[in-house]
């Protein structure tokens, strides 16, 4: 058998939907996007929601609402997309780099305080994998030194941080609705969640040339707009999340329960968080071997992240930065088939080719 990394599972309904916004002849940001958005808040458990482009343009459209300005510093996690930190550079300001979590391989809040300068305006926990960040300890910091949270929940769907829900922790909070995530619109596109109103509505001028009106324009903005299709998708998406997600969490427990060799370390769950397994990430010495024996066996894997971001080209200023967790992680981990339709059989027959790796 073939077993891909990720797969979007589609049907009727989601087929339907899509040709019923080509039928209507209305294409970008009509009543589906606004019918969208306030679904997806309410999911949230915040007020606002503003869709957009995708999860960079959502970064970068909610830095610049927030006041960023050239030159300003914000706390940023290496181990995550580019876009984390690439979005704060498009301002003209600087990330800097904190080593994240052994356990969760989250951002570290007790490395945080350290990297906080006269310049520093906020920091952007990733909640990576699926996994939350530990909030209450990030929140505290950032109030003791008057700076703002911005969530980075574009792997984390429907994660919860003790009761509540990622995307209502921080001033605002951005999701990526890429193909991979745990919820897609089959293509790129993002969102923007906040209970500020002013925060909100300045995205939303910002993404549509900076206007609220049609051809009067207040500020500088951008085409970073949301499109019809999309949101009709990703409304039937979204009605199926909470079980897709416990679908992702029974095929976790599987793999946590049946790879067996201590030589695998496996992704846990911390007794404050409810992890989503956007992705399930093993952390082995021999990465590249079991990669490849896993290919011949026709098992898809991927790397999350081979390259920290600090280490990135782009990032030549900070590549002599050393951040030892951030760097052994990404020699290390090797993510394994995650998907809600991802069958028994196939599980069983990961794990046996895993186990069979190592002998057991």
């Amino acid at each position: 058998m073939k077993i891909p990394l990720a797969k979007i599972d589609t049907d009727d309904e989601i087929k339907s939907a899509a040709i019923n916004v080509i039928e209507s002849g209305k294409y970008i940001l009509g009543d589906q996007t606004e019918d969208f958005e306030e679904k997806f808040a309410k999911f949230c458990n915040v007020k606002y929601a503003s869709c957009v482009s995708s999860g960079t343009a959502a970064l970068f459209l909610t830095l610049l609402s927030l006041g960023v300005k050239k030159n300003d510093e914000i706390i940023v996690p290496s181990l995550s997309f580019l876009s984390t930190a690439s979005s704060i550079l498009m301002i003209g300001a600087k990330p800097r780099f904190v080593d994240v979590d052994n356990i969760n391989c989250t951002i570290d809040p007790e490395k945080i305080e350290k990297e906080i300068t006269k310049r520093t305006k906020g920091i952007i926990p990733v909640h990576l994998y699926g996994h939350p960040a530990n909030m209450d300890k990030i929140k505290k910091i950032a109030r003791d030194y008057s700076i703002f949270v911005l969530e980075d929940s574009s792997q984390a769907h429907g994660a919860r941080y003790k009761e509540k829900m990622v995307g209502s922790l921080g001033e605002a909070s951005c999701f990526s609705f890429y193909p991979s995530k745990n919820l897609t619109v089959c293509g790129d596109g993002g969102i923007v969640t906040s209970n500020n109103p002013e925060l909100i509505n300045e995205i939303k001028k910002l993404r549509n040339h900076g206007r609220t009106e049609k051809y009067i324009h207040h500020i500088l903005g951008y085409n970073m707009r949301f499109n019809e299709m999309q949101a009709a998708i990703g409304k039937v998406m979204l009605k199926r999340l909470r079980k897709s997600n416990q679908k992702r969490r029974l095929i976790a427990k599987t793999y946590s329960k049946k790879l067996t060799s201590n030589k695998v370390i496996k992704p846990i769950e911390e007794k404050w968080g409810t992890h989503v397994y956007h992705m399930y990430p093993i952390r082995i010495k021999e990465r590249d071997k079991l990669q490849k024996h896993l290919s011949s066996k026709n098992i898809g894997t991927g790397i999350h992240y081979p390259v920290p971001i600090h280490k990135q080209p782009i990032m030549k200023q900070y590549n002599k930065k050393k951040l030892s967790i951030t760097e052994e992680i990404c020699a290390s981990t090797l993510s394994i088939p995650m998907f809600p339709s991802l069958q028994q059989n196939q599980q069983r027959y990961v794990i046996e080719m895993i186990n069979r790796f190592y002998g057991e």
